[in-house]
């Protein structure tokens, strides 16, 4: 249950701050990609639970959010690094969210890994930490 949920938050926040300004393509959704246009490609993913307490039901999740960007080869790291600072600012660390008894919370500074080329495409992925409170 908890997978499904926070999901749902974490795609509805970054859908809030993504309308507009650049496509997404969420994971196992048909997506196929304009020339010369940028799009990011968001997957959610989950590490090993932890079970930090005894006798009742409450356990942790981890996970991060793996945003990959992908901008026109040749334009530049400009629109890329300024897309990465906006998703920085908007998920700050300790940002929550809260939906019935689940909790997520951006547990670390949005990071960004080594760029790559490939194809047409200047290629950036970022990577943000979450970890979420399921209450029994």
């Amino acid at each position: 249950m908890s997978f499904v949920v926070v999901r749902q938050q974490l795609e509805t926040a970054i859908d809030a701050v993504s309308s507009g300004q650049i496509e997404t393509n969420y994971e196992n959704v048909f997506y196929r990609p304009t020339k010369d246009i940028a799009f990011q490609r968001v997957q959610v993913v989950f590490a090993t639970p932890l079970n930090p307490t005894m006798g009742d039901n409450f356990y942790r999740e981890y996970g991060f959010v793996q945003f990959t960007l992908y901008f026109p080869l040749q334009t530049g790291a400009g629109a890329a690094a300024n897309w990465a600072q906006t998703l920085r600012a908007t998920f700050p660390r300790g940002r929550s969210f809260v939906t019935g008894k689940v909790t997520t919370i951006i547990s670390g500074t949005l990071e960004r890994l080594p760029s790559i080329v490939e194809d047409d495409r200047f290629i950036v992925p970022l990577r943000m930490p979450f970890y979420v409170n399921v209450l029994p």
